[in-house]
């Protein structure tokens, strides 16, 4: 099972899905829900199997820096295919789609000279999925508080143009974007406890900073979230909050895997 050959057919059908839709908008035409979201799905499939070809090998398991983020992508899209069934963000696709297509295409091209990982406890595999469960969901989240704010920032000006005046209301942009940040704090709580139950010296040199940005990020979600209930936070302060939060996850993980995989060439 050559996960080259399945990661093309996925990455091209995510860029063909993105161009038809991008062209529709441009053209001001109803896009056809049925054709998106199929080819999403056709093409999620195809990126499940080249993931789990580029981490699980016949050497081990490779959680490298782009093998993990093709994982990230293939998240991502799943998460806005499944938004799409029951809210009117199709055209999240045209941030999603983009991002799963760039996660195959660096894990088919780019090796790094990380060691493959022995064969993990199932406890320490739901550790790591539920991190990437989490970290995938805020990103969406971070990419629907993008839109939010070019939305707020249109109609302010009331000058509503390109993607923007296709997107829902705003109140319902508002309403999935904390969706999506409870979710997200959800799956990062248990992430958080796991890794306190299952990861030995969870406070070592190479875990530390990992583990005390995950939980700045908690609590940044936290507050947000607090203060959404409490206050009636929305618009530029729910929009910062969550790009801080997300900065932080960024950093916990893909920060310190850059530095160590990809500057001082360490696994």
């Amino acid at each position: 099972m050559n996960p080259l050959y399945f990661g093309i057919i996925s990455a091209s059908t995510y860029i063909g899905a993105t161009i038809y839709l991008a062209s529709q908008l441009r053209h001001h035409t109803e896009v056809n829900k049925t054709i998106l979201i199929g080819s999403g799905v056709f093409a999620f499939f195809f990126h499940a199997v080249s993931a789990y070809g580029v981490i699980k090998t016949p050497e081990g398991i490779y959680f490298s820096f782009f093998q993990v983020a093709s994982l990230f992508g293939w998240v991502i899209a799943a998460v806005a295919i499944i938004a799409s069934f029951y809210r009117p963000v199709s055209n999240l696709a045209l941030l999603a789609y983009p991002s799963a297509a760039m996660g195959i295409l660096l894990s088919l091209t780019i090796k790094t000279d990380t060691s493959p990982l022995p064969a993990l406890s199932p406890e320490i595999l739901l550790h790591i999925i539920l991190s990437i469960l989490a970290y995938s969901v805020l990103a969406i989240a971070v990419a629907q508080s993008l839109l939010l704010y070019a939305q707020h920032y249109q109609l302010k000006h009331k000058h509503m143009t390109g993607l923007i005046q296709f997107l829902p209301p705003l109140q319902t942009m508002e309403k999935l974007l904390f969706e999506m940040i409870w979710a997200g704090i959800a799956l990062l709580s248990i992430s958080i406890g796991s890794g306190f139950l299952f990861l030995e010296n969870l406070f070592s040199q190479h875990l530390v900073h990992k583990t005390t940005l995950s939980i700045a990020a908690w609590l940044t979600f936290a507050v947000l979230l607090w203060g959404r209930h409490k206050l009636g936070w929305r618009g530029k302060t729910a929009i910062k909050g969550t790009l801080i939060g997300f900065s932080l996850l960024v950093l916990a993980y893909f920060g310190s895997k850059l530095v160590l995989e990809i500057i001082l060439q360490r696994s």
